[in-house]
């Protein structure tokens, strides 16, 4: 054993966002962010006090302008990158009111399920694209 320790994961939650034709919305990372370029599902960092759902409802309303009122958990994943460990909490949105639109200055796109494998996903958002695949 080495005896290194893992460092404390950095929380994240995320949501599945559909369109009326079933498209699903990602972001794109910003330029000089961790991972900047890359496309994401739009979420953001758990604060502490908060439940995941909670930080999903104000990353939503803050970072694309959507209100939640109901989302569903679809699963929980960890992955390792070599400057931290994120664990991504992710939920459909099953309700929701408002437009998406880039608040913070970030693209956004709308790709069908079968787009999500090419559209350049973070690493660790390629195991909720292929969750995604199987439930086809």
């Amino acid at each position: 054993m080495s005896g290194l320790k893992q460092p404390e994961p950095v929380l994240v939650a995320a949501g599945v966002i559909r369109d009326s034709s079933g498209r699903i919305l990602i972001a794109q990372r910003p330029a000089g962010s961790h991972a900047g370029g890359f496309w994401e599902f739009p979420g953001g960092k758990i604060r502490a006090g908060e439940d995941a759902f909670q930080a999903l409802v104000r990353e939503l309303a803050e970072e694309i302008g959507i209100q939640v009122f109901a989302a569903s958990p679809l699963m929980v994943c960890r992955h390792s990158y070599p400057e931290r460990v994120v664990e991504l909490h992710v939920f459909e949105v099953s309700d929701s009111a408002g437009e998406a639109r880039g608040l913070e200055g970030q693209p956004l796109r709308w790709v069908t399920v079968e787009e999500l494998g090419g559209a350049g996903l973070l690493e660790a958002d390629l195991p909720i694209a292929a969750a995604l695949m199987e439930r086809l």
